[in-house]
């Protein structure tokens, strides 16, 4: 457990991570573009909150700028790279890490969308790891400060699944679960493929939609339109993925064939699966202003992976010969809105032609 970590990408999951890992003792390198935020957490440690006392903490952790990392080359080599940044910067921050790496260093992706095949081109299959954060939401809300907004997982939930490409349990992705466990719940998966178009299922319901409405994600839920056009989006990215030959896990609370029946008409199914979505907006867990990751980047006017989540699932589709016409009119709508050509609106989604 001696590893020498580097996160590349310091912001609100990578810097979440990161920074927990760097609390309890391991040899972590934070590595981020943001010039504020790297001096923030220099002069000041990197400050993480959660919803109770006991999650808040100030960490003491190396940050280097980008333009530092070549100072690497003259110290002990990277075991471990998480790549946490956004997934159209995917190939770039792998090549910047990958001759820093040590002979057995290997790069795992701590992120949204599917990106282990961009990277694996990079460094090779055998040098490649997935982690999937599920039902996490944090927020890099200032330089220096990192808040998650739901409660741990926990035992009702595991939080992280770490997984091989080959989906056999290996001495390094036990080591790194154990490594990730006492910051939440955390699992080795065998299925990491299913798991990632699960999770990107589910970011494919609820990260466009956002983006493009300007809701946070209860609100979302509690429009009954936009509800049942979330439920849509599912369906199709379900029904992909099962034609793709993906044994799928639940996406969050619901199950993916009901997810697909109610998408497709299925009284009975839509009943039940908007009870479950209705059921979490009056939960607790879900903060009134929580905001999926890509409504967050359109209210800081960052790019968003909208080609990455609901553009991916949509251009997948098309291979198989399964369009997916929510998705692609999302991913239009969502690029209209990031232009400025409109702002984002409820009515961005409730108009919306997915024929």
């Amino acid at each position: 457990m001696d590893s020498r970590i580097a996160v590349i990408g310091a912001g609100a999951v990578g810097g979440y991570v990161g920074g927990h890992l760097a609390r309890l003792g391991l040899d972590v390198t934070l590595v981020d573009p943001w010039p504020e935020h790297v001096e923030a957490i220099r002069a000041n440690g990197l400050n993480l909150y959660g919803l109770t006392a006991e999650e808040r903490c100030t960490v003491r952790v190396p940050t280097m700028h980008l333009t530092e990392l070549q100072s690497i080359a003259r110290q002990r080599p990277i075991d471990i790279a998480i790549v946490s940044v956004k997934s159209y910067d995917t190939e770039w921050a792998t090549m910047m890490v990958r001759q820093y790496l040590s002979p057995g260093g290997y790069v795992v992706s701590l992120q949204n969308c599917i990106n282990e095949e961009r990277i694996a081109g990079i460094v090779g299959w055998g040098r490649v790891v997935g982690c999937i954060a599920a039902a996490i939401s944090v927020d890099l809300y200032e330089p220096g400060h990192i808040r998650r907004t739901v409660p741990k997982g926990g035992a009702s939930h595991t939080v992280f699944r770490v997984g091989e490409v080959h989906g056999r349990v290996t001495r390094r992705a036990e080591e790194l679960a154990a490594m990730i466990a006492p910051i939440d719940s955390v699992k080795v998966t065998t299925n990491l493929w299913g798991e990632r178009w699960s999770k990107l299922c589910l970011n494919g319901m609820r990260n466009g939609v956002s983006a493009a409405t300007g809701l946070p994600g209860n609100a979302v839920d509690r429009d009954d339109a936009i509800r049942r056009f979330c439920i849509r989006l599912g369906g199709e990215a379900v029904r992909i993925g099962q034609a793709l030959g993906y044994e799928l896990e639940h996406i969050g609370k619901l199950d993916p064939e009901r997810l697909a029946r109610a998408s497709e008409g299925d009284a009975k199914a839509l009943e039940e699966v908007e009870a479950i979505m209705l059921a979490g907006t009056n939960s607790g867990v879900r903060s009134e202003l929580q905001r999926p990751s890509m409504g967050q980047d359109m209210l800081k006017g960052r790019r968003t992976e909208i080609d990455f989540m609901n553009g991916f699932i949509a251009a997948k589709g098309t291979e198989i010969g399964r369009p997916a016409g929510a998705h692609a009119a999302l991913t239009a709508m969502v690029k209209r809105v990031e232009r400025g050509e409109v702002p984002a609106q409820p009515e961005n989604v409730t108009g919306l032609d997915a024929s």
